[in-house]
């Protein structure tokens, strides 16, 4: 039976990273694009804690908390820009978001 190491975990969290990316890249939906955000800062996470288990400090752990906090304050920023969005142009589509300034 193999273990998993660390270089496991990192791959884990390189792949979430690319995942996010591809859908930040090629989603026209603002709403997709906050969730493809949240996955690559769900596979930085992944990639500190494992570096943080690796070295056995808690420096990274700690990184993985403040990554967390903001995070979260971004979803809520996010989806107050998607409700104001969606009241005005009653579309959450990139390419609306333009038209803001009218």
């Amino acid at each position: 039976m193999e273990t998993i190491t660390p270089h496991h975990f990192v791959g884990l969290g390189g792949v979430l990273f690319a995942i996010g990316f591809l859908g930040v890249v090629i989603r026209r939906n603002l709403l997709l694009v906050l969730m493809s955000l949240e996955l690559m800062l769900n596979g930085v996470n992944v990639a500190l804690v494992a570096f943080s288990r690796t070295s056995l400090n808690l420096d990274g752990s700690l990184f993985v908390f403040f990554i967390m906090t903001v995070a979260a304050s971004e979803v809520a920023v996010g989806l107050a820009l998607l409700v104001a969005l969606y009241k005005k142009r009653a579309s959450v589509f990139s390419e609306d978001m333009s038209l803001l300034s009218n």
